[in-house]
């Protein structure tokens, strides 16, 4: 049987009910996974039908992680909607239902009650606040935990095309105060916002709080770009994946305009 990144993590969450860290890094690859959303007729636009069941007075809707998933719960072929952790979320957020994943099919099946659904939404849809203060030192990245190293580059990595490189520094700035500075180079027009929310899911995934690291985005000319070439640690960007014909505008490509629930 295929392991998923979701098994994964939801097998160290239930290892250790206590760890916190092991809590929020299964949500984050539930946000970051896509789900294959049952629905019971075919989607119309952004208006989807999902099959909704309840257990002890919460409603559910059942999405899987794999299309084998769905079809081997299901038993026959069904209508569904495939769409990433963070859009259903959305989606699922003030409705008063939950996620049903991976019911009776895998390892990592569980209840996620709507309070839940809920928290992630709001997580999700926070971005950090950018910094104007300019550093007067720049030095190379201390006592930062690995899994903050390990979400972030992840995270960097699914931005392919956006931006080309992330400068990760210890900095101090004029008055002493110190702190971590990542500065992001070759951000592409308008991508700055969802270069910045993928930056603020990596610290609230590791544990850490927002104000832990400061975010700026440089010209490759700017002097603090070089500083931060030759001290802090660099995280390449991959370049943008050609293109793929597209069609029609599936529901959830959009993350702006999540799917509505009928």
């Amino acid at each position: 049987m295929t392991e998923t990144p979701l098994d994964t993590a939801h097998a160290a969450m239930e290892a250790a009910p206590e760890d916190d860290a092991a809590r929020l890094r299964f949500y984050e690859r539930l946000a970051d996974s896509e789900l294959f959303l049952m629905l019971t007729e075919e989607p119309q636009d952004e208006n989807l039908s999902p099959e909704v069941f309840e257990v002890e007075d919460a409603a559910f809707v059942l999405a899987f992680d794999l299309e084998e998933r769905l079809s081997g719960f299901a038993g026959r072929v069904v209508p569904y909607a495939a769409l990433p952790g963070r859009v259903m979320a959305q989606m699922l957020a003030g409705q008063g239902v939950g996620l049903a994943l991976n019911i009776e099919v895998a390892p990592s099946a569980i209840l996620i009650q709507p309070e839940a659904m809920v928290w992630l939404s709001q997580t999700l849809s926070e971005g950090p606040a950018e910094t104007e203060a300019r550093p007067e030192t720049i030095a190379a990245p201390r006592g930062l935990p690995e899994a903050l190293i390990t979400s972030l580059d992840a995270k960097l990595a699914r931005m392919a095309g956006l931006a080309r490189k992330a400068y990760l520094a210890e900095v101090t700035y004029e008055g002493g105060s110190r702190g971590h500075l990542l500065g992001v180079t070759g951000a592409v027009a308008g991508a700055e916002p969802a270069l910045a929310r993928a930056i603020q899911e990596a610290l609230v995934f590791s544990g850490l709080e927002a104000g832990a690291l400061d975010v700026v985005f440089l010209a490759d000319s700017d002097p603090i770009t070089a500083q931060l070439a030759r001290h802090a640690l660099r995280f390449d960007l991959p370049d943008a994946p050609a293109p793929e014909p597209v069609t029609h505008a599936a529901p959830g490509s959009n993350p702006e305009k999540p799917p509505i629930l009928r």
